[in-house]
Parts: C-alpha cells; sequence; structure tokens
C-alpha cells in the first residue's frame, strides 16, 4: 500500500470517533515493528522521524526506508517528520519523499509562529502533503517547563496557519516515564469550542490509558505521539536478548529478539486508540 498523508488518517479518526498512533522511531528495528503491529490490529500508523532518529540516521534514508515498509504493508502508512524546527529541515524531509511535515515554532513568539507555519502548510500542500503545527510548548520530563495552549490563541493559529493538524499542550510532557499524569481536559475542551482542527498530543506515553481511550473516541484529539513507551519496551528486550546468551556477538541475531516483544507492547498501545475497543 503506497504512503498516504497525515491528512488521509486524522479525518476519518475525527468523524469516527478514534485516534491514530503517531509512533517515534529510531531505527529500523522499531519502525518494522510498528508497521507489524499495526498490520495485525488492521490500523493505519504514523511512522515519525524525530530530531534524535534524524541525527542517527539522514532524512533521505529515512524516507526510502518509510516509503519501503508502507509499500508492503497492508494498512496505510504515514511518513511524517515530527519536530521539524527550520523551513530547511522541513524542505528536505519533502524532497526525502514524507508525507507529513511537522514544524514546531512553539517557543517562539505567536505571530512569528503562525507565519513560518503557514510557509511549511503551503509549501506542504502545494506538494500534496499535510503539515502538523505546534501551539502551547510542551515542555520535556525533568527539563523545560511547558506553557500551556491558550484557546483564543489556538483559533487564530488554526486558522491564519491553515494546519491540517494541531499539537497543543494541556499538561501532556515529552519523555515521560510513567502514567501519574493526566491532560487537562477542561482546556481541552475549550481548545474544541474554537476550532474545528485535528488536534495532537505529544508526549502521550505519560497519559493515562483510559484517559487516551476515553479522549480517542470523545475530543477531537486524533493523534497521539508515543516515543519513550515503546523506547522501554524495546530496551527491556534488548537487555534480555543481551543477557540471554553472553556468548553471541552477531548484532543483527540479538536484535531479532526484540522484534516479538516489541510487537506485542506496540498492539497493546494502538487498540487504546481504536473505535469500539476496551
Amino acid at each position: 500500500m503506497p504512503l498516504v498523508t497525515l491528512k488521509d488518517v486524522l479525518h476519518p479518526a475525527l468523524t469516527q470517533g478514534y485516534a491514530v498512533a503517531g509512533l517515534v522511531t529510531l531505527g529500523w528495528e522499531d519502525m518494522r515493528a510498528y508497521v507489524a503491529a499495526a498490520e495485525a490490529e488492521n490500523c493505519p500508523i504514523i511512522l515519525q522521524a524525530g530530531p534524535g532518529c534524524r541525527e542517527h540516521t539522514p532524512l533521505p534514508v529515512l524516507g526510502k526506508m518509510f516509503r519501503h515498509l508502507a509499500e508492503g504493508a497492508s494498512v496505510p502508512v504515514v511518513a511524517h517528520l515530527d519536530h521539524g524546527y527550520t523551513f530547511e529541515d522541513c524542505k528536505e524531509a519533502l524532497d526525502s519523499g514524507f508525507t507529513s511535515l511537522m514544524f514546531d515554532g512553539s517557543r517562539k513568539p505567536l505571530n512569528q509562529n503562525i507565519d513560518e507555519t503557514a510557509q511549511i502548510a503551503e509549501m506542504a500542500h502545494a506538494a500534496g502533503i499535510s503539515c502538523e503545527g505546534e501551539i502551547g510548548f510542551v515542555g520535556y520530563n525533568g527539563g523545560e517547563a511547558s506553557a500551556g495552549t491558550d484557546p483564543a490563541e489556538a483559533a487564530k493559529f488554526a486558522r491564519e496557519t491553515g494546519v491540517d493538524a494541531m499539537a497543543i499542550s494541556v499538561g501532556n510532557v515529552h519523555l515521560q516515564t510513567d502514567k501519574d499524569g493526566g491532560l487537562d481536559e477542561p482546556r481541552i475542551r475549550a481548545i474544541e469550542a474554537v476550532t474545528d482542527v485535528p488536534l495532537v498530543i505529544h508526549g502521550g506515553s505519560g497519559v493515562p490509558m483510559a484517559q487516551r481511550t476515553s479522549l480517542a473516541r470523545t475530543s477531537q484529539i486524533c493523534k497521539f505521539n508515543i516515543g519513550t513507551e515503546l523506547r522501554m519496551a524495546f530496551g527491556a528486550a534488548l537487555r534480555t536478548a543481551v543477557n540471554s546468551d553472553t556468548t553471541r556477538f552477531d548484532r543483527n541475531t540479538i536484535l531479532k529478539d526484540t522484534h516479538d516483544p516489541l510487537v506485542t507492547a506496540t498492539r497493546g498501545v494502538l487498540r487504546a486508540f481504536m473505535k469500539g475497543t476496551s
């Protein structure tokens, strides 16, 4: 199945009451497991190349990897640039075959964020692909603090940028390793009241499973980004594989042992977002 755009998968989710997982990839092993899990659950998937992934593997290579997986998949796959910080980041992803660009101007003044995001959205739409923007900074666990999204600013941002999806800051935090937190639902409802753009939660690993499911079914949140949770599952599987036979040294043999555990963990993540599941 060929690659699809972010808009292609989020609009059905918005109208039918479910969400799609944006899964943060770091390499071949996890992206392959994510697609296998999506096929097992028969649901679309968004493969995401964030800054950490791009530091390790060039965007043109990632684009080819995503396309290869999508063409062999039985479910829709989106090739998504996560946290592009410059026009050049986004242009390189477009030229590398990505079907969705996320421009992160959330640290910038509102009007600058709007102007720069609108420029990226215009470029994306001219090429027939999608654009996600962010309004309200989402912080990092143990690092920069979040700045919650103002509903009036969100309405202005959505209206003036023309984005296909809007990431918001409503209590979510990047790199959170537990699920003790939760999202600010009154703020989410206030944002929904002033815009109909599909909403995105970054830092979804810290959101309790029950709240993920509830919001996927009852809100405009159509995309949850999941990274830390699945990196932890991969790390645990890798440690087990390495320690199970200390005489093994071939990394391909060792890495194969991470596949099934990561598929299982990913299927559990995907089920929480699907319509009519528990």
